[in-house]
């Protein structure tokens, strides 16, 4: 059970009225001074900063004046602009997604020289062009907008940020396996945890996955049900946490594999339970039938509409046929990647 002192620094989770718009707010709502008032006096960080989630009405939706928090505040950047790793580190990385390889760094050149960060490529291997990181790009982005509109409302009382990857190249002295080579590169984040997946599972026990389960179903109201940022993960800081590699479903399936589409929104929902942290205005999907299994793990995912009595099949599974063709397995492993995205844009298996 979490303490509810002050000196504590862990997440306040009472409920107590405001004195302002009256909505039941839990205890991240409110600043540690106003906090300290006695109940019918303490006011909410919305209420404070000039409105924050109540609107014109009065109903706090969330939509309303807000006290502005800009996107280079949510945004995580490297500002640097160059790294090292040694063949060791790239050899054993430290970590794994479920499609990516992650190796910890060294920031040598910039704001950040000396400080850890951490480079990501495909399991499949090394990339020579950028464009195969689009889609996470995009979604980092997405997700930063609508972070940044979260943390304007002040719907808790600490600072949610998303790391902004960028595609960095390996120079030539990296060596002949590395030399060129495209990665993703950002901060590295500590004490690494994973809140919720892109199928509705999350560690209830956790309080910050609590929150972050509420900020999906935020996502979900703020975007008025075109978009669900899931599948949040990262590290928990004094003053907040810091995000990393967020999904984002949307009804147009624009985010590569692992937006789900609608089915994988309602799946999500047919999962999800409202806590402390969730409003009983935030908007819900009619249809939350569970079209997935809820897993811990990212679910990866292409399908057309048109073809709904085809299989669901995965980018694994693709391999798995794929590895049958002699021309496909002496391929090299940039032109691997290259099939295997391309096939799954043009099938939209």
């Amino acid at each position: 059970m979490l303490s509810r002192h002050e000196r504590s620094g862990k997440i306040r989770l009472l409920p107590r009225q405001c004195a302002s718009c009256s909505r039941l707010l839990p205890g991240t709502s409110y600043s540690r001074n106003q906090w300290r008032k006695s109940p019918g006096l303490s006011r909410c960080a919305a209420c404070v900063h000039g409105g924050g989630g109540c609107n014109d009405n009065g109903n706090g939706n969330g939509r309303g004046n807000v006290s502005v928090v800009d996107a280079t505040q949510t945004a995580r950047r490297n500002n640097a602009h160059k790294a090292s790793f040694t063949p060791n580190d790239l050899n054993n990385p430290f970590a794994q997604g479920s499609f990516r390889r992650v190796a910890q760094g060294k920031y040598t050149e910039g704001g950040r020289a000396g400080q850890p960060c951490v480079c990501k490529w495909f399991k499949t291997g090394g990339v020579m062009e950028s464009h195969f990181y689009d889609s996470d790009l995009e979604a980092s982005k997405e997700a930063i907008r609508i972070i940044t509109i979260w943390n304007s409302n002040k719907l808790i009382d600490k600072l949610v940020q998303v790391n902004l990857p960028e595609v960095w190249t390996f120079e030539n002295t990296a060596g002949v396996s590395w030399a060129g080579k495209k990665i993703l590169q950002e901060p590295f984040i500590q004490e690494y945890q994973k809140f919720n997946s892109n199928t509705g599972w999350t560690d209830d026990s956790i309080p910050w996955a609590r929150v972050m389960q509420a900020l999906s179903h935020y996502s979900y109201h703020t975007t008025n049900g075109q978009t669900l940022l899931c599948d949040l993960q990262g590290g928990v800081y004094s003053n907040g946490v810091v995000l990393t590699d967020p999904v984002v479903m949307s009804n147009s399936r624009r985010f590569g594999p692992t937006d789900l589409g609608s089915r994988g929104i309602s799946t999500f929902f047919g999962n999800h339970v409202c806590n402390e942290f969730c409003r009983r205005e935030w908007q819900k999907p009619r249809d939350q039938n569970r079209y997935h299994n809820s897993t811990a793990g990212t679910t990866m995912e292409h399908h057309a509409p048109t073809r709904g009595s085809r299989p669901n099949m995965t980018m694994g599974g693709l391999q798995t046929i794929l590895s049958n063709n002699n021309e496909y397995t002496n391929l090299s492993q940039e032109q691997k990647m290259r099939v295997l995205l391309k096939v799954m844009q043009l099938k939209n298996i």
